[in-house]
């Protein structure tokens, strides 16, 4: 099983069910949205907080730059490359795009094989 990292905008859409990726990002089933709160609440108490470093903060430039993305979007990549994860976001132009991330339907997806 893959470890996911999600980024905000995937956060966000979980609990928007305006957001074209809400169905997706909640796991398709809304009832699934408050133990998404739940558990985002208890990240930082288990270690699922990435932390700042100066590799990461130099991951992230160098992909930054190499991308043309910002190097908010391309923190994510980094951490994710660091921790050997698939991050998840709805940020199709600068992340999805380049294939730094998949859509939470696309990991959903892969989740289910």
């Amino acid at each position: 099983m893959t470890t996911l990292l999600l980024d905000a905008s995937a956060l966000l859409a979980a609990f928007d069910p305006d957001d074209p990726n809400h169905d997706a990002a909640a796991l398709r089933s809304p009832e699934s949205v408050t133990p998404l709160l739940t558990a985002i609440e208890r990240l930082a108490d288990d270690g699922g907080v990435v932390t700042s470093t100066a590799d990461l903060v130099s991951r992230a430039a160098e992909i930054s730059e190499r991308h043309s993305i910002s190097v908010y979007d391309a923190a994510y990549a980094a951490a994710a490359s660091q921790g050997g994860y698939q991050l998840i976001s709805c940020d199709k132009r600068d992340l999805v795009s380049r294939g730094l991330a998949v859509l939470p339907a696309d990991a959903n997806e892969e989740g289910s094989r």
